[in-house]
């Protein structure tokens, strides 16, 4: 087996952090059923498509929980007596799971011509995106009216 070295994916992973591990981990661990795409649709807008053949939009499942997303598809089972000639649709039940980034939330999901499109975006509380400090200056570093002034500065 090849290996590759994912280094370059670890600096630029902007939203899915942990994608080269999942990457490593998936190409031996689990089969690529169904075949999906994962998509940089803007900073932080993803989205995920999955080509879902033979299955009906009642037959497939999606659930965010916590930092993991489940996609999940049960086929009804068809009693019609079929002869295949060739079978190349496998149409087989398949539960799929992603790992989500931190403050990566599931916004939409559609189905369409066999294709499941799911968005996804990454909104990053108030709290903790970064804030610029003001330095001030002189002796009165620690002074009330210093921290009163710089706080007004802000707002302004």
């Amino acid at each position: 087996m090849r290996t590759f070295d994912l280094t370059p994916l670890y600096r630029s992973a902007i939203g899915f952090d942990r994608l080269a591990q999942l990457l490593e981990q998936r190409a031996d661990a689990q089969p690529s059923y169904p075949p999906y795409n994962i998509e940089l649709v803007s900073e932080d807008k993803y989205r995920i498509v999955m080509a879902l053949a033979g299955f009906d939009r009642s037959e497939v499942e999606i659930v965010a929980e916590r930092d993991t997303l489940h996609v999940t598809g049960r086929k009804q089972k068809d009693d019609t007596q079929r002869t295949y000639l060739h079978r190349g649709i496998a149409a087989r039940d398949f539960e799929q799971r992603f790992q989500l980034a931190n403050h990566v939330k599931v916004t939409t999901a559609s189905f369409d011509n066999g294709m499941l499109t799911i968005e996804l975006v990454r909104e990053v509380p108030e709290a903790l995106k970064p804030r610029k400090i003001a330095i001030g200056g002189g002796d009165a570093i620690g002074s009330g009216e210093n921290v009163q002034a710089l706080e007004q500065r802000q707002a302004a």
